[in-house]
């Protein structure tokens, strides 16, 4: 299958709806692929805390619509990142998923949030639940950028089936080092794929990290953006990942569950 990442730039002098349509611009470039990916709080930007209220919207709200019917144009399966929820009182992050059709298959609210040298803790509230979606080429986890650290939300994943996982994120260039680490760690200790969306640019004082990448089940990074923006392309082969899982089964060999 073909995939692809898109690593957007962060300009502090754009509006929500000039990134937006930048965004859309991009995607219709991208006919043919099956599953594109982009990063956290591209629209609104990450480190702009001062727009999350003000930006927050509903589940069905105008994001949510706009990138339904993007997926549907395209017929692809469209990770879009994630945007402020607003539900009821509280604001989440929180990523969504379509189909081909342009159906909505899953969301996931940021379980793990941010604290260091970010408000996101202070102004949204976490996500509780774990989540792992059907698709037609196979079971796919969904996780935001924080979460990497954290190595048994992903353990969850797998032992719910998943053979992809998919990062939506805004890291910052001072920790690459790590970003880099944790994206080929968390493939090759789950025998899964791995594709990543990062932010680039600077925002807000803050240079993003970029190095967006496509990480194959023996944690081999085969598709990486640099520091600008950019479009990550990769070909995965999801049939690979139940031989691997077979012919090195450590998957199998776990004691403590």
């Amino acid at each position: 299958m073909n995939v692809a990442s898109v690593q957007v730039e962060i300009k502090d002098d754009e509006t929500k709806e000039q990134r937006i349509q930048r965004v859309e611009s991009t995607l219709d470039t991208l006919e043919g692929y099956d599953l594109i990916v982009l990063p956290e709080i591209w629209a609104t930007g990450y480190f702009s805390f001062d727009r999350y209220a003000e930006e927050a919207e509903p589940m069905d709200g105008p994001f949510v619509a706009r990138f339904s019917a993007k997926a549907k144009a395209l017929g692809v399966y469209l990770f879009a990142g994630s945007f402020i929820e607003k539900d009821g009182d509280e604001l989440y992050n929180t990523s969504v998923m379509f189909d081909p059709q342009g159906r909505q298959i899953a969301s996931y609210r940021k379980i793990h949030l941010f604290r260091y040298g970010s408000d996101e803790g202070k102004l949204l509230t976490r996500g509780e639940e774990i989540t792992v979606v059907d698709t037609a080429f196979g079971k796919v986890g969904l996780a935001t950028c924080y979460d990497l650290r954290f190595p048994e939300l992903f353990r969850r994943q797998v032992d719910l089936g998943a053979e992809l996982l998919l990062v939506t994120s805004a890291w910052p260039h001072r920790r690459l080092m790590h970003w880099n680490l944790f994206n080929q760690v968390r493939a090759l200790e789950n025998q899964c794929y791995l594709i990543s969306s990062n932010c680039a640019g600077t925002t807000r004082g803050t240079l993003l990290g970029g190095h967006s990448q496509v990480v194959d089940p023996w944690g081999v990074v085969i598709a990486s953006g640099g520091e600008q923006e950019a479009i990550v392309k990769a070909h995965i082969d999801l049939s690979q990942i139940a031989h691997i899982r077979e012919t090195f089964p450590q998957l199998k060999h776990r004691v403590l569950r």
